[in-house]
């Protein structure tokens, strides 16, 4: 912390994709719904909804069969044989002033990261809206042995960056967004995050901007 500002000292900043980057609510509510159609089971119910949009997707497909692994399994071959994740990409809304707060922390010499439990979707994600020039790191939880909300995925920024973890703000809009932070021994900021136990709390992407010593908001 900068002792004269009371700010922090950031040398990254690691972004969840999904209810960060994006509102990409809509986006899973309708695979996750595609799937259950296409098994023959019911529709989600919101709470399951909820959980799918958080977690991975076999641990979303293990949650919504409950231990029926013949289901599991024909929605894992489904996923793998005939979904297209490109379709569902374009229901992702990107969060307003993200681009330009990117912009803003590479000016200022901050590594980016993001750390997601997508899998094989995320390069689409990337590619779709030119995100690639503003992140150093991508970690999916293809990436990792253990996915978020284990701190594996934190540790492989850490080490890639040589980081000290007390220089590093993780923003998320989750419990397990809170959890793998915490687990990590990394700042955590709420995104939109209503009630999350967090060090900070921004409704807005260039608000970051405002607790780093390192950091400006760009004048309007």
């Amino acid at each position: 912390m900068d002792k004269k500002t009371g700010k922090w000292e950031i040398d990254c900043v690691i972004y969840d994709c999904d209810g960060v980057m994006f509102d990409s609510l809509e986006a899973n509510r309708r695979l996750y719904h595609q799937i259950a159609s296409s098994i023959g089971r019911e529709p989600l119910t919101e709470e399951e909804v909820q959980y799918c949009h958080t977690h991975t997707v076999y641990d979303s497909l293990r949650y919504m069969f409950q231990g029926n692994e013949a289901l599991e399994k024909k929605a894992v071959d489904l996923l793998k044989k005939e979904i297209n994740f490109k379709d569902f990409i374009v229901y992702l809304r990107m969060e307003p002033n993200l681009l330009e707060t990117l912009t803003a922390l590479k000016k200022r010499g901050i590594k980016r990261a993001i750390n997601t439990n997508r899998t094989t979707s995320m390069p689409f994600v990337m590619e779709r809206y030119g995100l690639a020039p503003y992140f150093e790191m991508v970690v999916t939880a293809l990436d990792v042995s253990n996915p978020k909300p284990h701190p594996e995925s934190v540790e492989k920024i850490i080490q890639a960056f040589n980081l000290d973890r007390h220089n590093i703000v993780y923003i998320g809009d989750s419990e397990v967004d809170k959890e793998t932070a915490h687990a990590a021994g990394v700042r955590f900021i709420a995104y939109k995050g209503g009630g999350l136990e967090a060090d900070a709390a921004i409704d807005d992407h260039l608000a970051l901007l405002d607790f780093l010593s390192n950091g400006r908001r760009p004048q309007e």
